[in-house]
């Protein structure tokens, strides 16, 4: 027998005196909604201001439409949300969660997406530690390497006495001889 699915929103009674339902004619939709905890931690820690306060941007500002920080989230939190490869970035720019999470609902300028897309996002990440006339964004590694200290202390009430680091190597088997296989296990069975 067929299931006949024909109801246009679907009622899950009611939440502090709101009701809540489910709608199939949502329009402009995502999958990552999670993102919203993602920006809100992001809005709680600063981690994106702090963030972009390791870059420093030479492009014209009169010439961009995607500033440095909204760069950073971009490629920050669709890392997290498991979207690791630029290209991923050419459907994410037209993402709803990311323009909210981002302050960017709409372009600035006609026939632009309100993010970027893989070509401005790798500009970024081809940032060097001094900017040329082709990289116009440079970064400070040392700064990087503080902002991670600083964000694990904050992390806490009081620093830790001692922070131990485990460094141990991941012992993964690889059957034959393929391309890569830099993983050793160091023990006979």
């Amino acid at each position: 027998m067929r299931t006949e699915c024909s109801a246009e929103r679907f009622e899950f009674g009611e939440a502090a005196g709101r009701v809540v339902v489910a709608g199939f004619d949502g329009g402009a939709i995502t999958s990552d909604a999670g993102g919203l905890l993602l920006g809100a931690t992001d809005r709680a820690i600063r981690l994106t201001e702090r963030f972009a306060a390791c870059f420093t941007d030479r492009r014209s500002a009169d010439h961009i439409e995607h500033d440095l920080r909204t760069l950073l989230l971009q490629r920050v939190v669709g890392i997290a949300l498991g979207y690791e490869d630029l290209i991923d970035h050419d459907q994410l720019r037209h993402d709803p969660v990311l323009a909210v999470l981002a302050g960017k609902l709409a372009a600035r300028r006609a026939g632009c997406a309100p993010l970027a897309g893989k070509s401005t996002l790798n500009r970024l990440e081809l940032s060097r530690p001094d900017a040329t006339r082709y990289h116009r964004i440079s970064h400070d590694p040392e700064a990087i390497e503080a902002l991670f200290v600083d964000l694990f202390l904050d992390a806490h009430r009081k620093p830790p006495a001692q922070i131990t680091l485990d460094l141990d190597a991941t012992d993964d088997p690889l059957d034959g001889h393929q391309e890569g296989r830099f993983f050793h296990g160091y023990c006979a069975p």
